[in-house]
């Protein structure tokens, strides 16, 4: 039994009746019609129980409730294919697919990965985590089944956001034209249900899926035989029908070679079944337009959307947000509120984002110069390039995309901005471990990917002040891109705001720490912090004091730094990214190419996909934290330690 509240309703006490019989989509059509409409009130207060007190996706997922239902419901999965974009809507699907007491525990270690994941569940066609995939994805599975002479149906689910990104409207075009039997569901929760959801609009609805309507119009065009007659007669008919039934809507799709339906009400769970029975057997690209609310029965992610599609740990009666303790401010918003003071002192300067401006805390910039702000949706390879034709037209763009995104960009960073030497600021948020997203958001591959891009600075502040000094930096500089990457959460709790700004040289870091000249610790990033603790402990328990050094720029690096610590004969580094490639790849080409022998080791993320959990644990997890580096350092000076007695017996 479950206590909960839904809008403005007094609290409700109520019992999972038919949710608890469903471990199957099988289960779920045993049921009659007229009980889904209760059955999808009980996942939505499921959802809205669990992810109270476990955080996730909550306002796409509330939204999509009756899709999801509808979909398992009409078609036969596993063997019909659902593909979900993004996948912040899934959690209806991973509910009714066997994972219902597991979902308690999702986006936890040892729980659910928060998104459609393929080797979690054989309900999970296609994993997801970054937007505008779907279509592609689902398009595969159709010709995979086609040439395997299997009749399966691939569906596809995307949200109206993810629809514009290039990706997306790749799969479109090649959709359209392959005359594939694909059906694409545009959950559509950006708007409310306008006049075409209407009486007439439902009969034409229903006119166009009818399957006598269709094998009539088969015949017609077949009596008419091929020819230009038949195509300028298909051409008046296709116009006319979109101009009465699709208006504005369906053009578009129709010029692509879909046959576009709706749109319809998407959390009317009858309207659901009704389209998507009659557009299960219909063969060719289809398109399925529904409008969904956003939060969708549940007050406060009804009224907020932006805060509600992820809000933390909330009171699912009361509805108030519980806030957890931070012991600093958050990178983001350092970012947010230098960047709107740089852009006060500078009128070049101006912010572009895909699609996140709170996230990235550019909404400060927005509100108050928005002029200056660019929010293009979610398209990180038109970000960049835009960003590159401000910065070519005489403007200072900082574009933010979270780290894991810029992957999306990587041409565009190569051969628009790169290339061209152009002076675009890139700010990568969300680097390194991102805790309970997972795999699909850590920002690992940074420093690996950017560091042999040529024209690039790569940098990494180790705390706030860093950050703002950084970004300073950045404004002023005028030789290419700049590229600063930064951790999710909270920074190291410095007085960033009373810091005065100065110019932190590209290619200059900084000694934290004089040792006694034993060994060395290189580290990147948020990474100095714990590697000074560790510093700390092995002096205390060896007597051995290290020296500590931040690299503050991965590129171009700092070789005075590499040839103290050289000269050491003990060389760690340490970094919030890749090991193969990043900052102790860079090091110890540097110590090759010099003829440096050195006892050189790293310490950074492995050649593998960390799975979800919170962040700290997370680095705990890869050694990134003080035990771990401490642990690691001992290790190295127990095998120089060996290695000395081994030379003195050979002598």
């Amino acid at each position: 039994m479950y206590i909960c509240t839904f809008g403005r309703q007094r609290p409700v006490r109520f019992n999972l009746i038919m949710l608890e019989k469903i471990n199957t989509p099988e289960d779920l059509r045993l049921l009659e019609p007229e009980q889904l409409a209760g059955l999808c009130e009980e996942i939505r207060r499921y959802i809205i129980e669990c992810c109270s007190n476990n955080p996730g996706h909550l306002g796409s997922s509330l939204g999509a409730v009756e899709l999801i239902v509808g979909l398992h419901y009409v078609f036969n999965t596993p063997e019909d294919k659902i593909v979900c974009d993004v996948g912040h809507q899934a959690y209806a699907h991973k509910i009714l697919t066997g994972r219902r007491e597991a979902f308690r525990n999702n986006r936890m270690r040892d729980g659910l990965s928060g998104f459609p994941k393929i080797s979690e569940s054989r309900y999970d066609a296609f994993g997801a985590g970054h937007s505008s995939t779907s279509i592609s994805a689902a398009l595969g599975y159709s010709y995979a089944a086609r040439l395997q002479g299997r009749n399966d149906k691939s569906i596809a689910v995307i949200g109206d956001g993810a629809l514009t990104g290039g990706l997306a409207l790749e799969g479109l075009n090649n959709a359209g034209a392959s005359r594939s039997d694909i059906l694409i569901i545009l959950n559509d929760n950006n708007i409310s249900i306008d006049k075409n959801i209407g009486g007439i609009h439902n009969h034409l609805l229903k006119l166009t899926t009818d399957p006598r309507y269709l094998r009539l119009k088969d015949k017609i065009w077949n009596s008419i035989g091929e020819g230009r007659f038949r195509e300028k007669m298909q051409k008046m008919v296709r116009g006319t029908k979109s101009s009465i039934l699709n208006g504005y809507h369906g053009a578009f799709f129709e010029s692509l070679g879909f046959r576009y339906f709706g749109p319809i009400d998407g959390n009317d769970i009858d309207a659901v079944l009704d389209a998507l029975r009659r557009l299960r057997d219909i063969k060719g690209p289809r398109i399925l337009h529904t409008i969904t609310k956003q939060g969708k029965g549940y007050g406060p992610a009804e009224n907020d959307p932006v805060v509600w599609h992820a809000p933390g740990r909330f009171n699912p009666v009361t509805g108030e947000r519980i806030a957890g303790d931070r012991k600093a401010d958050r990178y983001q918003d350092v970012f947010g509120e230098v960047l709107l003071d740089l852009a006060r002192k500078d009128e070049r300067i101006v912010g572009i984002t895909p699609a996140m401006s709170t996230g990235c805390g550019m909404n400060i910039l927005a509100r108050e110069i928005p002029e200056r702000f660019f929010d293009v949706g979610i398209e990180e390879e038109h970000a960049v390039t835009f960003s590159a034709g401000l910065a070519a037209g005489g403007m200072k763009p900082f574009c933010n995309i979270y780290s894991s995104f810029s992957q999306r960009a990587y041409d565009q960073i190569i051969h628009d901005v790169a290339m061209q030497n152009l002076p675009v600021v890139l700010c990568f948020d969300r680097a390194g471990l991102v805790g309970e997203d997972g795999a699909t958001h850590h920002g690992c591959l940074d420093m690996a990917a950017y560091r042999p891009v040529p024209n690039a600075v790569v940098s990494a502040p180790r705390n706030e002040t860093e950050l703002k000094c950084l970004m300073y930096t950045a404004s002023r500089y005028e030789g290419g891109p700049f590229i600063i990457r930064y951790p999710r959460g909270c920074g190291e709790g410095v007085d960033w705001r009373n810091a005065e700004y100065s110019v932190l040289e590209p290619g200059r870091g900084e000694c934290l720490r004089e040792g006694d000249g034993r060994f060395a610790v290189i580290t990147a990033g948020p990474m100095a912090s714990p590697a000074l603790e560790a510093a700390a402990m092995i002096e205390k328990e060896s007597g051995v004091s290290p020296s500590v050094y931040d690299i503050r720029y991965i590129k171009p690096i700092d070789r005075s730094i590499l040839e103290e610590a050289a000269a050491t004969g003990n060389v760690l580094t340490v970094e919030d990214g890749s090991l193969a490639g990043g900052l102790f790849g860079a090091v110890a080409e540097y110590m090759a190419s010099s003829g440096h022998k050195v006892n050189l080791r790293g310490l950074g993320i492995p050649d593998e996909y960390i799975r979800q959990d919170k962040q700290s644990s997370q680095r705990s997890e890869c050694g990134l934290d003080a035990a771990g580096i401490s642990a690691k350092m001992r290790e190295m000076l127990n095998f120089a330690e060996k290695s000395q007695k081994i030379l003195e017996n050979q002598n």
